[in-house]
């Protein structure tokens, strides 16, 4: 983690994404969190499975699409709270996305709002669209309550079109955010840095908060970091391809 500069963070929460190399505006082809044409997007997955794997099992299409949207928001918060410690607004109108050329994967990322949340020493807690919380604990639950407010939106909209229920839903939703944080130390490249991260999700989820499914489950197993998953991924339906380490169908839980 990095604490800003006091002049490079004159102007608010714009160094944090230029440092992060996240976007501040919605360039022609990209796709705002609050319009996503969800069918359009499922059609062109299955499309892309198909080609790769020449079978494209609605089930693996399905939880594809699901744990590659809530990337977006669970990215964004875990980058900006762990290389920052701030916490932008993660509402679906002040996020957006570019689809990869190839594989429709999200591969860029845009913050469209000017607020976000910072820690007393921030150099930029008197900027516009700061506001302070007391401590790092504070900010943890306000990015688990933007999080889950936005990942609240998507099974709302998302979830009459998915063949899983609300249960899995939240599952993916607790994945996505576990692993952006753990994600966001781990490229870091070293073992501090990915202890970081690993932090970063002990830190917001320290217990399960509810409709999140679980607490951080990351833990150490023959010296090296690992985590079970709430949710299947159905990666295992394509052909060729094995059952995931961490998958619910075979951990114990």
């Amino acid at each position: 983690m990095t604490q800003p500069s006091t002049r490079e963070t004159a102007d608010g929460l714009a160094p944090s994404l230029r440092r992060l190399d996240l976007r501040r505006d919605v360039p022609p082809g990209w796709i705002r969190c609050s319009a996503v044409p969800f069918a359009e997007w499922h059609t062109r997955l299955t499309g892309w499975l198909r080609r790769e794997y020449g079978e494209a099992p609605p089930r693996t299409a399905d939880a594809y699409l699901i744990a590659w949207y809530l990337h977006v928001p669970a990215q964004v918060g875990a980058l900006l709270l762990h290389h920052e410690r701030r916490v932008p607004s993660l509402r679906p109108a002040d996020l957006a996305f570019r689809l990869g050329a190839g594989q429709p994967y999200p591969d860029a990322l845009a913050v469209l709002g000017d607020e976000f949340c910072c820690l007393p020493t921030d150099p930029a807690s008197d900027a516009r669209g700061a506001t302070v919380v007391r401590d790092e604990r504070a900010l943890a639950a306000v990015l688990r309550a933007r999080y889950t407010a936005h990942a609240a939106q998507f099974v709302q909209a998302y979830g009459p079109h998915s063949r899983f229920g609300r249960r899995t839903l939240w599952a993916a939703a607790t994945d996505a955010l576990e692993n952006a944080l753990w994600g966001a130390g781990r490229a870091g490249g070293t073992p501090e840095a990915e202890g970081a991260g690993v932090a970063d999700a002990a830190l917001v989820l320290d217990e399960r908060y509810p409709p999140l499914t679980s607490a951080s489950t990351l833990r150490l197993a023959d010296r090296e970091w690992t985590r079970r998953r709430e949710s299947c991924c159905f990666s295992y339906l394509l052909p060729a391809e094995p059952e995931c380490d961490g998958c619910p169908r075979t951990c114990s839980r």
